[in-house]
């Protein structure tokens, strides 16, 4: 028993007869570094090390953000970044043709 795409169907129909049909795939999501939250990761990290960097022991104060404390905040941010990219990658495709593939686009 052979299935058939409801979509490739429908739209062969409306459009007339074709002599092929593509196959239209999917990926599950952007890549990441196409994404605002890749860009929004990398600012924050890059904060959070230079104000560890910039925050120095006074004469009358101590070292009030170690990089100890720096580098957790990195890996907090981390994970937020890792959990952040599966919900998107949950729920949404990108989507593409073997064409699309072949030609650069």
């Amino acid at each position: 028993m052979t299935s058939t795409n409801p979509v490739a169907h429908t739209s062969a129909v409306a459009a007339g007869p074709r002599t092929h049909l593509e196959a239209r795939r999917s990926t599950e999501t952007k890549a990441a570094y196409k994404t605002t939250e890749f860009f929004v990761y990398i600012a924050a990290v890059i904060g959070v090390l230079l104000a560890s960097y910039l925050v120095q022991t006074t004469d009358a104060h101590e070292d009030y953000f170690r990089a100890d404390r720096a580098w957790f905040y990195v890996v907090i941010l981390t994970i937020a970044y890792i959990v952040s990219r599966g919900i998107a990658k949950s729920g949404s495709r990108e989507h593409y043709t073997d064409t699309d593939r072949h030609s650069g686009v």
